[in-house]
């Protein structure tokens, strides 16, 4: 079936309007930052103005209320991540929930008191496991624990489960990891670490927005995540975290006024009373205007259904690395063919990287590198046609072909 043909039953099809698409660019890096949607536009001018009518009475006037906000958001992002509403809080950023979390769940003893992570994750989700094993007088050469990778790409199950040893108490990984693609099996992680008394967290940063999730039947005990990448919602958009029912007895490591029981919150009482689900992990006052686009994008996933959106993003990357390797072999694919097993992105390495990525730039195509040497393409359903991912095949074998990338700089640090 041709571009065109797959174009022409495609259901989504008609949320490409809805976007900001600069005009002849193919954008190709939104598993890094999504564009913008009307949407999202208006709900931030809404918000905005929210401000300029009510004033202070914004936090209770207006069709969304200020002091509320969060927790409504909270319930409609419930379902894209497979948990009960009292289970997830948009909030903070990945980084300062992975230290909420952490502070409320790590719990080390003279028998466990390690934490695994893998040597492919996100260098910021890394400085925060070390900076909690500081805080517990704890080395971080010797309790911070890597799974390694066999082929610098992707990780294998059973190399997981082998690290899962008695000495663990928090396993944290990536859902998909960023540079690879490669979706990890949260239900079989999950299950294994748990035979071994070992707390489970993910970082769904490149996965939220991109697939569904089943947090909570998969009974993963915590999880983290960006908006601003396949949700859309903006450059530092409040971020979120998930935290199963099971812990919500736990007081918050990190407690702030706005994880008070919300009846309470106005006494001004010095006794903290902690909310009863995750807005318990809250810390300081939201920040509106960050969360506001997200409203805007959420309408867009509720009318779509993130199963549908799934659908065409596995047919999107389906069709991009077929033609790559048919038109481009010479660029290495190194995402997992599986379906089961790969995110929203595909990741091609090759050492030239960066100067590839520059002369797609050239060409009003978008990618996205990631030294030393992988140029990762993400097709987003909402906004990439099929015809879109044909453009970025062909000229990507016409810069390979002319060898164009060679007028560019090989320097890296130039590279979004």
């Amino acid at each position: 079936m041709t571009s065109k043909q797959l174009d022409q039953q495609d259901v989504l099809a008609k949320y490409k309007q809805e976007f900001f698409v600069e005009k002849e660019t193919v954008y190709m890096d939104g598993n890094s930052l999504g564009l913008m949607s009307k949407r999202s536009e208006a709900k931030l001018h809404s918000l905005m103005d929210s401000w300029k009518t009510f004033g202070i009475d914004g936090w209770t006037e207006g069709e969304h209320p200020w002091f509320t906000l969060a927790e409504e958001m909270s319930a409609r992002i419930a379902p894209i991540v497979g948990a009960r509403a009292h289970e997830v809080m948009v909030t903070g950023s990945i980084t300062s929930n992975i230290h909420q979390m952490l502070s409320t769940l790590f719990q080390p003893t003279s028998d466990r008191f390690s934490i695994l992570v893998d040597e492919l994750n996100f260098p910021s989700d890394i400085y925060a496991v070390e900076s909690h094993l500081r805080l517990r007088g704890l080395e971080p050469a010797k309790a911070m624990k890597k799974i390694a990778s066999r082929d610098g790409y992707t990780l294998e199950l059973e190399d997981i489960i082998e690290q899962l040893t008695d000495d663990v108490a928090v396993l944290l990984l990536p859902s998909v990891l960023y540079r690879s693609g490669q979706l990890l099996q949260i239900k079989d992680i999950t299950e294994a670490a748990h035979q071994k008394g070992i707390l489970v967290g993910f970082d769904l940063a490149h996965s939220i927005g991109a697939m569904p999730h089943q947090l909570h039947d998969d009974g993963v005990d915590f999880a983290v995540w960006c908006h601003y990448k396949y949700m859309n919602s903006g450059p530092g958009g409040t971020g979120g975290l998930y935290i199963h029912e099971r812990h919500h007895n736990l007081l918050p490591g990190n407690a702030g006024w706005f994880g008070s029981d919300k009846s309470r919150q106005f006494d001004m009482d010095h006794e903290f009373s902690k909310a009863p689900g995750a807005g318990a992990y809250q810390i300081g006052t939201p920040h509106i205007f960050s969360m506001a686009p997200l409203l805007g994008s959420l309408e867009l996933f509720e009318e779509a259904g993130i199963s549908a959106v799934r659908q065409k993003s596995l047919q999107l990357t389906s069709l991009l690395r077929q033609l790559v390797a048919k038109q481009i072999p010479e660029l290495n694919d190194v995402t997992p063919i599986d379906d089961k097993s790969r995110g929203g992105h595909i990741a091609f390495a090759h050492p030239e990287a960066a100067r590839i990525c520059k002369a797609l730039k050239e060409a009003k195509i978008v990618p996205d590198f990631r030294a030393p040497n992988i140029i990762r393409l993400a097709p987003i359903a909402f906004y990439t046609s099929f015809s879109d991912v044909e453009k970025v095949a062909n000229t990507l074998q016409e810069i390979m072909e002319n060898e164009t990338y060679k007028n560019f700089s090989n320097e890296r640090n130039v590279v979004a």
